[in-house]
């Protein structure tokens, strides 16, 4: 994923906007970056964070920046925000989402336009970079945002600071991800996360809709190009990676996690399948929420017998092999024996992926001494990766537990009743349901349905992206 935060004003906002890109680290663990300007200059630092938390990283450059304006970002993909020079004179870029026909577009300017474009050390081109040329292909910011939204399969979001300091921030053409003002007396901010700016003094000014562009000054905002009819933003800002403060749409993320809970317990007690455990708990930290509304409409006691260690393992460590990947996550999670030993316990987790973690876990309940381990999962059986951001982006749909369970049980003809395996009250989902508690090794396990996920977050279904699980554009 990723995420940024701009500023612009009558006074520095050096502090600003580096608190308020920090206040995103909960979104991207490899890349971050600042770029401010100062009325004549513009200077820009970039820098890992898969071993160092941005704040870390960052704070000894403090002291050499100044400026009335600027941007920053944290991402999972490229080094960025990006200085650049063309026709539309020099500006800084940042961007959010995805780009599926990159080798396409890369070679279509590389052949037929004569560009060139810079390789990172993996030999990949920077798609910031990519995008940059595409917005630079038109006469002007807004018309070359919208030929670089068109020709991208998949989504971007971005901000841009030009030469006079004003920002530019444009949401994806489907509003796949949220882009929200704030103001203060002295300016503006752009932000991904609502709570960031109004941590900082900001208050809400105005949240962009699909597709429109907007440009940000210290004394206002203005649209430049309208918000669009349809939108499809992605689910797992309030189910999964949104921020608890935070708010889409005009919905709380953590109120939604709570109604999603209730919801899933609701469900299971109207259907039977509702054990009786000691403790509801949930798998830390977006599990807890969803486990917090599911203890207090089913009436049993909520507890905690994970508590996890954020001292020396922040969320912004978190390494690319996948075996040390498993070992921090469980390193992370300190049990609390008096809670396990003897204990029929429910978990909540706001989604299951790929499994190897929650397979993990549950071993070392038992082998701690749990009575019973019962699973509980916010979401519906993930059959898909994302194509429009770069979460639950992975190498195959193999690498997804309820797509493996599917062909286990079916083989390649599965892939033609996805739709049923993601529905509990069917045959097909109650055999994967099945399936996958028995792999894993769980005494129950029930997954959210989709109409109660979409009845929890609370707005019109057909504005919200659900082709994780079902596959519809």
């Amino acid at each position: 994923m990723g995420g940024f935060y701009g500023a612009v004003s009558k006074r520095d906002v050096v502090y600003d906007v580096f608190f308020g890109v920090d206040y995103h680290s909960h979104l991207g663990t490899k890349r971050a970056g600042l770029i401010f300007h100062d009325g004549d200059s513009f200077q820009r630092q970039i820098h890992s964070i898969e071993n160092t938390p941005f704040r870390t990283r960052f704070e000894d450059d403090l002291p050499d920046f100044h400026g009335n304006s600027g941007i920053g970002c944290i991402s999972d993909t490229n080094p960025q925000p990006l200085l650049m020079r063309s026709h539309l004179g020099v500006f800084a870029l940042t961007t959010v989402g995805c780009i599926n026909n990159e080798e396409e577009l890369v070679n279509r300017y590389l052949k037929y336009e004569g560009r060139q474009f810079s390789a990172m050390s993996s030999g990949d081109v920077n798609t910031t970079e990519l995008v940059a040329a595409l917005i630079n292909h038109e006469p002007d910011f807004v018309s070359g945002i919208k030929f670089a939204q068109e020709r991208i399969d998949g989504s971007l979001t971005l901000l841009i600071m030009d030469e006079q300091g004003s920002i530019i921030a444009a949401r994806d053409k489907m509003g796949r991800l949220p882009v929200l003002i704030g103001r203060d007396d002295d300016g503006y901010c752009v932000s991904f996360e609502s709570f960031a700016y109004h941590k900082l003094g900001y208050e809400d000014a105005y949240e962009l809709g699909p597709g429109e562009i907007v440009r940000v000054t210290a004394d206002g905002f203005e649209t430049l190009s309208p918000t669009g009819d349809d939108m499809k933003i992605c689910a797992f800002l309030w189910v999964y990676y949104g921020y608890p403060n935070s708010n889409y749409e005009g919905e709380n993320v953590e109120v939604m996690r709570y109604r999603n809970g209730a919801i899933m317990a609701r469900e299971e007690r109207e259907r039977g399948v509702m054990p009786e455990v000691d403790y509801v708990a949930g798998i830390p930290d977006s599990g807890t929420p969803h486990a917090v509304g599911y203890a207090q409409e089913s009436g049993m006691p909520f507890g905690r017998p994970f508590i996890k260690y954020t001292p020396t393992w922040p969320r912004s460590f978190m390494p690319t092999n996948q075996e040390m990947r498993n070992r921090v996550a469980t390193m992370k999670l300190v049990p609390v024996p008096e809670l396990i030993e003897g204990k029929k316990l429910l978990f909540v987790d706001d989604s299951i992926v790929r499994g190897t973690q929650l397979q993990n876990t549950v071993e070392f309940l038992y082998q701690s001494g749990a009575a019973e381990v019962h699973m509980r999962s916010a979401c519906p059986p993930i059959m898909y990766g994302c194509k429009y951001l770069t979460f639950s982006r992975n190498k195959s749909v193999m690498d997804l537990i309820a797509r493996r369970v599917v062909h286990k049980l079916e083989g390649d003809e599965g892939a033609d009743h996805l739709e049923e395996y993601i529905d509990p009250k069917t045959e097909r989902g109650k055999c994967l349901v099945k399936t996958i508690c028995e792999d894993l090794g769980f005494d129950s396990l029930s997954y959210q349905s989709l109409d109660g996920m979409l009845e929890a977050i609370g707005i019109d279904r057909e504005k919200i992206c659900t082709y994780c699980w079902n596959g519809k554009e």
